[in-house]
């Protein structure tokens, strides 16, 4: 499930855009997003979770390229990927070496994840709206991402995660699962 961290990376990205070119950070949020009153709390990203997710995005070790992120962006059906991948590695790409290393993957990520960035990644996987995340729908994005993971492999993360035995994700599950650091075993 690290890789549920990734979708919050454009989010920062685009933070960090609106800063460097003098304009406000704030942007307009949806109704979903207004019902919450702890949005603007900010999470700090677990640097091990972190370290897969880079490695995930990247498609040769130690760095991410623009391909990498169109073809990323691609798998979640966003329209013109190859422009915004040409931003986001303009923007974080502070080393002007035509990619983003570790450093500037975790420089995005320095100020941490908001609370209504992770609101939205949970919808990236409840796919129909029904405030629960699935096996299947666990499945789904997995295999956007290119993960070939069987269904029995996402029911078994889903139970690591599911606090109240239900057999879903709600966001209370999600989001104690993407502010925790994990334990090996």
């Amino acid at each position: 499930m690290s890789h549920l961290n990734l979708l919050t990376f454009k989010y920062n990205l685009e933070k960090l855009k609106s800063k460097s070119a003098g304009r406000p950070t704030g942007r307009l949020l949806s109704a979903r997003d207004r019902q919450f009153s702890d949005l603007t709390k900010i999470y700090k990203p677990d640097d091990d979770e972190m370290k897969k997710v880079f490695n995930k995005i990247a498609g040769e070790p130690g760095r991410i390229t623009r391909k990498d992120l169109k073809e990323l962006l691609e798998k979640f059906g966003k329209a013109n990927a190859a422009d915004e991948a040409r931003r986001m590695v303009c923007v974080a790409d502070f080393k002007k070496d035509g990619y983003m290393d570790f450093e500037e993957f975790m420089e995005v990520h320095k100020s941490g994840v908001q609370h209504g960035d992770m609101r939205r990644a949970f919808f990236v996987f409840d796919k129909d709206g029904d405030g629960r995340i699935s096996a299947e729908e666990v499945m789904d994005v997995l295999h956007k991402l290119g993960d070939m993971c069987s269904l029995e492999d996402c029911r078994k993360m889903v139970k690591e995660i599911d606090r109240n035995h239900d057999g879903f994700v709600d966001m209370d599950d999600f989001m104690a699962m993407m502010t925790r650091s994990r334990k090996k075993p």
